[in-house]
């Protein structure tokens, strides 16, 4: 029997089954489900339901989660930098402590926020999270010096114990890359996810070894091994033999292959360039305030109070590749369950965790962010044939083309980040 025939059938006896009795009802019944091949418990939702043709109503859930839970949940993802969902999730209960007494949240509130799902707040935060998308550009130019004697790593890591770490140099050259700029070396170790960050003037041999040996002695544990690209900062004589007297393996990724290097790429947007944006800085009180920023606040709000995840495996289900990541935690968690870890470090981390409010933080990075961005030099445009060059005062920021604003907590001033050069692809928010 076809649909049409079985909507005829249902609008020929569903006045009259509505009025029989009990027993007439059962025969039309039976009657029904031979002919129309439906079963009997179908059969009678469909003929005790609304009559055909007739609109059906809206099935609607009542909204769990109310304006105090999702303003609550918006406040600490914004000062938290916009985490992915897993990753709110799990610095939840890390933060709500310190939230209780800065937003007021009720006990009532309190529970909702620790069930919300990460499906939910994504569904919740969908509106914001539009807004904040960028792709970063470099400038360094790949070495050839000693590429013979350092080995190419192409396979994926799987450590087992902290020390080895990825490396890359990001640049803040603005719109011009003459003369010399701020670079901020990023080191991210691979088992822990800790990373440590050092602005250089200039990218010389000898400021990027000083600023890695600055990098290696706040670690928490022994670097073991450095894995960077082939740009000609890490590629020469001064850090190969910098790592042999350090023991330090040394490895490179192959050219122009980034996915070598997967997760210092990762992290030269969350920690570098997510904050100081693409505008040019190349002053030594540039240099001075972004260290300052890097070696104190920035460092521990990010490997204190930030979980992040692990990719465990990679599984093919037909066409698609599916990737399967371990339960989100923080660095510094990481770093407690690993018996290589220098334990007074550690202590004193915990320690420092304990009394450390990460909404300050979060308003201290903040601050010292504006006053970075006041440190940046803005230049102006060259002149076109058909339009006269609009100068653009050293002082003036130059503020992103964009609808609305994003939210003023941290990493939230548009202010600071340059509009891009050509139209960019939405890339996904770094896990």
């Amino acid at each position: 029997m076809s649909s049409e025939a079985k909507r005829q059938y249902v609008h020929a006896i569903y006045q009259r089954y509505r009025q029989a009795a009990r027993p007439e009802k059962q025969r039309i019944l039976d009657e029904f489900c031979q002919v129309a091949g439906y079963h009997r418990k179908s059969a009678i939702r469909l003929l005790n339901g609304p009559a055909p043709g007739a609109p059906r109503p809206a099935r609607r859930r009542g909204s769990l989660y109310g304006p105090p839970v999702i303003e609550g949940l918006r406040a600490i993802w914004e000062a938290a930098g916009f985490p992915w969902s897993v990753r709110l999730k799990a610095l939840l209960p890390l933060w709500l402590p310190w939230a209780r007494r800065r937003l007021g949240l009720s006990r009532a509130v309190e529970h909702q926020l620790l069930a919300i799902s990460p499906r939910q707040m994504d569904r919740r935060l969908a509106d914001s999270k539009r807004q904040l998308k960028r792709r970063l550009y470099g400038r360094t130019k790949p070495g050839t010096l000693l590429k013979h004697h350092i080995p190419l790593k192409t396979d994926r890591w799987d450590v087992t114990q902290p020390g080895f770490a990825e490396i890359d140099l990001v640049s803040h050259s603005g719109d011009s890359a003459d003369g010399e700029f701020v670079h901020s070396l990023n080191m991210t170790d691979i088992h822990t996810t800790w990373v440590e960050t050092i602005a250089v003037l200039g990218k010389s041999q000898a400021r990027v070894q000083q600023a890695l040996d600055t990098a290696r002695q706040a670690l928490p544990f022994r670097l073991r091994g450095i894995d960077s690209d082939n740009g000609s900062e890490f590629i020469n004589d001064h850090l190969y033999r910098y790592c042999q007297a350090q023991e330090i393996q040394f490895t490179r990724g192959r050219p122009y292959k980034k996915d070598d290097n997967a997760h210092i790429e990762q992290k030269n947007w969350t920690h570098v360039r997510k904050l100081l944006g693409y505008v040019r800085y190349d002053t030594p009180a540039a240099l001075e305030a972004i260290n300052a920023l890097y070696r104190n606040e920035l460092r521990l709000f990010q490997n204190l109070f930030l979980p992040s995840v692990k990719l465990v495996r990679k599984e093919r289900v037909g066409a698609r590749l599916r990737r399967r990541y371990n339960a989100p935690q923080t660095p510094l968690d990481r770093v407690r369950a690993c018996p290589e870890a220098d334990r007074a470090a550690v202590a004193h981390l915990t320690a420092l965790r304990e009394r450390l409010d990460p909404f300050a933080l979060a308003q201290t990075i903040e601050r010292k962010l504006e006053g970075i961005y006041a440190l940046a030099t803005h230049r102006s445009r060259p002149a076109t044939s058909d339009a006269p060059s609009q100068a653009v005062a050293p002082s003036t920021p130059v503020a992103p083309k964009r609808g609305r604003a994003l939210p003023p907590l941290l990493f939230g001033n548009t202010a600071r980040r340059q509009p891009p050069r050509r139209p960019l692809v939405a890339s996904e928010m770094a896990r």
